[in-house]
């Protein structure tokens, strides 16, 4: 079959051979708005990058080791005892581990105060330790969050309700001789049991020395 008159041009090609379309031209007061309005755009894209820049540079990418302070938690436990009415948890843990924050917090809208403590672990894990003698099921909510409960683990001879929160962070939460105790983060499920196990042995030792305490003070008031 012959292909004779079966010539065709595409918009563009016929746009070509038809340009006879008048140049677009700006009157000066137009020309004027868009230079300023350019200059501004420029002049808020600098004044964003200025800002920018500092915080990129001070807050460097994230590596494990960028965390690792190696807090000492027992010096700041004792610093917050008289704040929080008891000594706060300082677990001895095994070598490898470190702390990168410990702190007391307080003030806060709910009216719960409590401890808390961020620990690396020996196998680049975080987990977070949350306490407090005041706590109630509104503020267990909010620290807990969208985790659902998946289950309870024995931990240190105590159960702890177990639960899986939507960005993968494990949740633990017990009761430890009238502290709510809530641990929570990213890391193996053996080394949540160290966690817990040197936190209730931590949190009964300084609950029986302020108990003796008491008592020695009581008998010398006597």
């Amino acid at each position: 079959m012959s292909d004779q008159g079966d010539e065709r041009t595409t918009p563009g090609t016929e746009a070509e051979l038809n340009d006879d379309a008048p140049p677009i031209t700006l009157s000066p007061n137009q020309a004027k708005r868009a230079s300023a309005t350019a200059r501004g755009m420029l002049i808020a894209t600098g004044a964003t990058i200025a800002v920018v820049l500092p915080v990129y540079f001070l807050n460097p990418t994230y590596k494990a080791e960028t965390y690792r302070r190696d807090i000492d938690v027992a010096t700041i436990a004792r610093q917050a005892a008289g704040d929080a009415g008891y000594l706060p948890a300082s677990p001895a843990l095994p070598e490898g581990w470190s702390s990168n924050y410990a702190r007391w917090v307080s003030g806060s809208s709910d009216g719960v105060d409590f401890w808390e403590v961020g620990f690396l672990t020996s196998d680049t894990g975080f987990i977070q330790l949350t306490q407090t003698d005041d706590a109630n099921p509104t503020w267990v909510a909010q620290r807990i969050g969208d985790a659902q409960v998946s289950g309870s683990r024995t931990i240190g001879g105590l159960e702890w309700e177990l639960l899986d929160a939507p960005d993968g962070d494990t949740v633990l939460r017990s009761d430890v001789d009238g502290a709510t105790v809530i641990l929570n983060g990213e890391a193996a499920l053996s080394e949540f049991d160290t966690m817990g196990t040197a936190v209730i042995e931590d949190v009964r030792q300084n609950a029986a020395e302020e108990a003796e305490r008491l008592a020695s003070a009581g008998a010398d008031g006597a």
